[in-house]
C-alpha cells in the first residue's frame, strides 16, 4: 500500500510528548574476537564535524535502553553512502524516540566495506546479522521478547537493514559460537530514504560504488538490490521518501512496495512531495517530521510494541 501525502497532515506533539526517558546507554562488542575474514583498519574511529563516524575498527552496538522497557527492540542503522555512518544525525535521535515509547534501542556501529576487511562489501551485512542475533541472546537481560525485534534503517542504513531483513536465512558468515546458532530474522524492517535496487538506471549512489564498484556486472548489481530477495516469508516493510530526493531515487520505495506487493509481503509506503534526503526524524515544520507518528502507529499494527 503506497500513500501519497500531499495533502494529509497529522498531528505529533502528544505522540512526541509522550513516552519515558532512556535510563542509560552502554555499548557492546559484536565479536568475540577479530570479525570474520579479518583485515580493517587500525585506531580508534574518526567522527566528523557532524557526528559521522568512519574508520569502523571495532563493530558494535550502542543500547538506549527505556526506564519502562515494554518488550520490542530496535536495531538502527544510519546511513552515509557506506563511506561514513551518519550516527549523530540519524541513528542516536531514532533511538531516542524509540527508548522515549519503551522500546529498547541498539545503535550499529557496522564494518564499511572499503576500510580494508577482507570480506569486503560482505562486513556490513555480517554485522547486521551478527548484532541481531547477539540482541537475541541476551533479550532476557534487556526485558525484550525474541520475538519482537525489528530494524530501522535510513539511507545506505536502509539498503543494509532491507538486505538484512529480506536474506535472514543467508550465511554471511560461518558461525563464530553458540550466538550463531540463532535466527537473524527482524520482526519488522522500516526503510527510511533508503536505497533500495543497485540496478539501472538508479544505481547512481555511493552505495552502489561501495558494495559493487564503478563498473558492476548485471548479476552483482542484482544480488546486492534488495528487492530482489523480497519472498513471502520476510517480515512487514515500512517506507518513508519524499519525491524531491537528490541522493535515491523516489523509484527505489515504489520498486519496494511492489516487489512486496507482488510477493505478499505486508507493506506501507508513505510519500510526501518534498523534504529531500537525510531529514532523519523529520526537520520541524516541514512533511518529512510527520513520519515518525506513521512509524509508531504502524509498529502497533505488526504487534511491536507491549
Amino acid at each position: 500500500m503506497i500513500i501519497d501525502r500531499r495533502s494529509l497532515v497529522v498531528g505529533t506533539a502528544a505522540v512526541l510528548a509522550a513516552g519515558r526517558a532512556v535510563a542509560g546507554t552502554a555499548s557492546l562488542r559484536l565479536w568475540p574476537g577479530v570479525p570474520p575474514g579479518g583485515g580493517g583498519p587500525d585506531g580508534s574511529p574518526e567522527v566528523d564535524g557532524k557526528g559521522a563516524v568512519s574508520n569502523i575498527a571495532v563493530p558494535g552496538l550502542e543500547v538506549f535502553a527505556p526506564s519502562r522497557p515494554n518488550g520490542t527492540a530496535m536495531l538502527v542503522a544510519a546511513g552515509g553512502g557506506y563511506k561514513r555512518i551518519e550516527i549523530e544525525r540519524e541513528a542516536r535521535p531514532a533511538a531516542r524516540w524509540l527508548a522515549a515509547r519503551g522500546i529498547t534501542a541498539f545503535v550499529l556501529s557496522y564494518r564499511l566495506p572499503r576500510e580494508g576487511w577482507a570480506d569486503g562489501p560482505m562486513a556490513p551485512l555480517q554485522d547486521t546479522q551478527r548484532a541481531l542475533r547477539l540482541i537475541r541472546s541476551r533479550a532476557a537481560a534487556y526485558g525484550v521478547d525474541p520475538n519482537r525485534i525489528g530494524v530501522l534503517g535510513f539511507s545506505a542504513g536502509g539498503h543494509l537493514m532491507g538486505l538484512a531483513a529480506m536474506r535472514s536465512a543467508f550465511a554471511s558468515y560461518r558461525p563464530d559460537d553458540a550466538t550463531d546458532a540463532l535466527t537473524a530474522r527482524p520482526s519488522a524492517a522500516a526503510l527510511i530514504y533508503s536505497v533500495i535496487t543497485l540496478e539501472p538506471p538508479y544505481d547512481l549512489t555511493s552505495t552502489r560504488v561501495q558494495l559493487v564498484g564503478r563498473h558492476p556486472d548485471p548479476e552483482a548489481s542484482a544480488e546486492w538490490s534488495v528487492e530482489t530477495h523480497v519472498r513471502s516469508r520476510c517480515p512487514p516493510v515500512f517506507l518513508v521518501q519524499a519525491e524531491d530526493d537528490p541522493v535515491s531515487d523516489i523509484a527505489n520505495s515504489r520498486i519496494m512496495a511492489r516487489a512486496c506487493e507482488r510477493a505478499g509481503v505486508r507493506v506501507e509506503a508513505h510519500i510526501f512531495p518534498s523534504g529531500g534526503h537525510g531529514f532523519g526524524m523529520g526537520r520541524p515544520g516541514t512533511s518529512s517530521a510527520e513520519w515518525p507518528p506513521w512509524y509508531d502507529a504502524w509498529l502497533h499494527t505488526v504487534g511491536a510494541p507491549a
